[in-house]
């Protein structure tokens, strides 16, 4: 477990932050072991602990079943599920690498990369800080850029203005709330966002667990602009409870019961002719989305882009605004830089 200051201080709608947590996991013996981590504290370790790491073997879909079971009384959704998730990507990774084979393939890639948009833009920044990062991405190729927004509603048209400025106009511009707006509020801004800065992405507009909220900005904003949530679906249900509120699906490899739960949720998603993203953690989300049909585009987070650096080599190459995972190497192709996670582990 590794936890790692912020560049500065961040926030969104709802939150602030100065460190994110990291809990890394690996599968295996000598003959091969996989690599597995999720964004969570110090908890998701000790379930990993004391809850899991008895129940893993060679069949990963087994394995899954049985972790689920082990964590009925401690309550599923939330720490266990990403515990589940870190855990049940490193089966996956061990059994790629037994195999001589990437993640990608044994998964059964429907496409070669996942588009992505860069993500930060956090209410905290100043403007001109808030230019540099996204006129960045925009500069490197990146064709969508998200902004936090809804902390100081009134102080975000000047943001939502130079964020504008800085990315030109053939760059897609996205907001996310964090859950910061009633419905009824949400719906004034969306027509403001659409009409005054084009912006196509409302991510969050209400909080996710307001499935009618989203439903009213979904079915009554302005046409052209997406309602996306789901990055705190934990279990199948969650994933459920969504259909029908929102335009795109977000799911978090991390979180949503690991790359099995992606491929579930996947499933879902193609019966209700639902796009899907990928929340964050992008070393790994490259890999299993490259693997779902309906993939539309991955979040670049700035603060996992940080991390993912320090402590791992051999992340998917960023080249023409998408991530392309290299399938020559073995598994997710991810190798543990020893010393920095040491280094942040005693930290």
């Amino acid at each position: 477990m590794c936890t790692i200051p912020t560049d500065e201080p961040e926030s969104d709608g709802t939150a602030k932050w100065d460190s994110t947590t990291i809990v890394i996991v690996e599968a295996g013996g000598d003959d091969a072991r996989g690599i597995g981590y999720t964004y969570c504290g110090a908890a998701a370790a000790q379930v990993i602990r004391e809850q899991l790491v008895d129940l893993v073997h060679d069949d990963v879909r087994a394995s899954w079943l049985a972790m689920g079971g082990a964590v009925r009384n401690l309550g599923r959704p939330g720490i266990a599920a990403c515990a589940i998730s870190a855990v049940d990507q490193a089966l996956w990774d061990r059994k790629a690498r037994q195999l001589g084979t990437s993640l990608v393939d044994l998964l059964g890639a429907a496409h070669g990369d996942v588009p992505v948009y860069g993500s930060g833009g956090f209410c905290t920044y100043s403007l001109d800080r808030l230019q540099e990062q996204l006129g960045g991405w925009a500069a490197q190729g990146i064709l969508r850029v998200k902004m936090k927004l809804g902390r100081e509603p009134d102080a975000d048209p000047k943001r939502l203005d130079a964020a504008r400025e800085a990315i030109g106009g053939d760059v897609e511009l996205f907001v996310d709330a964090n859950g910061a707006f009633t419905p009824k509020d949400a719906l004034g801004w969306a027509d403001r966002y659409a009409h005054e800065w084009n912006v196509s992405w409302f991510e969050e507009p209400v909080s996710s667990a307001d499935f009618e909220g989203l439903r009213l900005v979904r079915e009554h904003g302005p046409a052209g602009m997406d309602v996306a949530a789901g990055e705190y679906a934990y279990v199948p249900a969650d994933v459920r409870n969504l259909v029908g509120c929102v335009d795109v699906l977000q799911l978090d490899c991390t979180r949503c019961l690991g790359i099995t739960g992606v491929l579930s949720a996947s499933g879902l998603a193609n019966a209700h002719n639902l796009d899907v993203s990928a929340h964050c953690a992008p070393a790994i989300s490259a890999h299993v989305f490259c693997a779902v049909e309906r993939r539309r585009h991955l979040e670049y987070f700035h603060d996992h882009i940080r991390i993912e650096e320090m402590l791992f080599d051999g992340r998917p190459e960023l080249r023409d605004g998408a991530l392309h995972p290299d399938r020559s190497r073995p598994g997710n192709g991810l190798e543990l830089k020893r010393k920095e996670i040491e280094k942040w582990s005693a930290s």
